[in-house]
Formats: structure tokens, sequence, C-alpha cells
């Protein structure tokens, strides 16, 4: 299964003939989440500018509004794990892609193989933590950068690193823990270093809460979802892929039919904001 970015736009320019996306990425490409998996307030706002006049020739016809489109970023947090192969399967024989956000930890060194497995599949591979240790990433900025170094030292043998260029900060871009260690400024300065070095990071509006303390079922996993999901045309979903989350596992077929009977388009977070950079 690949999904390349060249067939994908393709495909999205004649999905969107005479509609417009509308999608106000620009809301959370780089916005903060409210921690604690709640609601992100993010509210994109249809574009209407494709509504013209009908020509004085043409009578015109009463019609209702084209529905705006939407969008869905399914995002694995942590992996690779046990379940990262599970996870790979689902999302094959469902042809959805997916964008992994992964680690270099210890927890993580014997599984680091299937990092080349999910490009393979044509999945997007973003940063997250080689250690995922707040009270080392987050003791400076200079702390936090030399993890993402780790990090990407770890992946060479297995993905093209240079090609990297997405990252998410552990906790989300306005987590408070990382005060207690870098001081109150450290995020606001490590957004804007991110940017200057030349990486997109992006957060989340969509929790499924699955690696919480209260170990949801698949059941409230997915219940969860449609929580946060209700109302919202475009959605970043946080998940997890670790040994503890089976149940996410349990869940992602349900999850998938969910977002397509609410006809959602999949797609991974480099490919969303490749197409809304061509609608602009």
């Amino acid at each position: 299964m690949r999904f390349s970015k060249k067939n994908f736009l393709l495909g999205a320019a004649l999905l969107f003939l005479g509609t417009a996306l509308g999608f106000g990425l620009g809301n959370f490409f780089g916005a903060a989440p409210l921690i604690g998996c709640r609601e992100n307030d993010l509210t994109p706002v249809p574009d209407t500018e494709f509504l013209t006049p009908a020509p004085s020739s043409v009578p015109a016809v009463s019609q209702p509004p084209a529905p705006p489109e939407k969008w869905v970023c399914l995002t694995f947090d942590d992996g690779p794990s046990k379940n990262t192969r599970p996870i790979l399967e689902i999302l094959d024989k469902e042809q959805v892609p997916a964008t992994f956000f992964v680690c270099a930890q210890d927890a993580n060194e014997k599984y680091l193989p299937l990092v080349a497995d999910i490009a393979a599949a044509g999945h997007q591979i973003a940063l997250h933590s080689a250690t995922h240790q707040y009270s080392k990433i987050y003791a400076s900025t200079d702390a936090f950068w030399q993890d993402i170094r780790t990090l990407r030292q770890a992946l060479e043998p297995y993905v093209d690193v240079a090609a990297i260029d997405w990252l998410r900060f552990p906790g989300g871009s306005t987590n408070t823990v990382s005060h207690r260690y870098g001081g109150n400024g450290i995020m606001k300065t490590l957004k804007a270093q991110a940017e200057d070095k030349g990486y997109h990071w992006i957060d989340w509006n969509v929790c499924a809460e699955d690696a919480t303390a209260s170990h949801p079922d698949a059941a409230q996993i997915l219940r969860n979802i449609r929580r946060d999901a209700d109302g919202q045309d475009t959605c970043v979903v946080l998940l997890h892929d670790t040994k503890a989350t089976g149940q996410t596992v349990k869940a992602l077929p349900d999850m998938i039919a969910y977002f397509r009977e609410q006809g959602y388009n999949f797609c991974t977070v480099a490919q969303m904001d490749a197409l809304q950079c061509e609608t602009k």
C-alpha cells in the first residue's frame, strides 16, 4: 500500500472540482492544544468565494450548498512497538494512510526496524522524542534538540531521515509540565526554534485517551473519539502505538468505519498540509 503525494493531490483536485475546501488548517498547524486531550477549539471557516452570481442569460437555480469536505489524520505517538504490525495490517486492509510520531526509547529498540515497514507502506514518519523523559528533554532548549538529534541518528538505518521535517512535542506545544524543568518560556522558544530549523509541528484536536491511567477499552476509545470529532470538519486524532495500547488496535477498524460513515477522507499530516498549500 502506497500513498504518493502526487496521486493524492490529483485525486483530491478532481474531488474538489466546483467546491471549496475551507479547511482553516492554519488554525492548528502550529496551534496549541488544550493539554489533557481536551478539544482544541478549532473552527474551520468554509470558503464561499466560489459562489458567484449566475449569468444573466441563465435562470438562477436554487440548489442546496455543497457540504464542506471533511478530513481526518490518524496519528500514532510513541511507537514503534509490538502493536505496530497489527496497526499496519489494519491500515493496509482499509487502505488508510496514517502518520507515526516515533520514538527511540529503550522500549522501542528492538522494534525500530519496523520504521522501515511503516515508510514502505506509504505512511508518514515524523519525530516525537528519543527518550520521552520530560525532565531530560525539557531541561533546556539545547537538551530538547540533542534529544531530536539522538532520535534522528537512531532512525538513520531504517528511513531517509533527511526527508523528515515534521515533529510533535511530547505533551503538546502548550504543555506546562516542561515549565518545571526549563522555565515558563521554554515551549514558546522551542516552537520558534523549530520553525527556524525548518520543522513543521502539529498537535491534535481529537484524543482517544488511550494512554491515560484509566486504560480505556476499545468501546470507550471509540466513544472518546466520537465525542471530540463531533462537529469538526478537520480532525487530527491522537492515538498511541505502545505495548500497552492493544485496545487501540481493537478499536481501529470501528474508528475507521466511523469516520467513513461521517464522510471523512483520510490523509497524512503532510498530505493535508500540501493540499492546503495547493489550494491557496
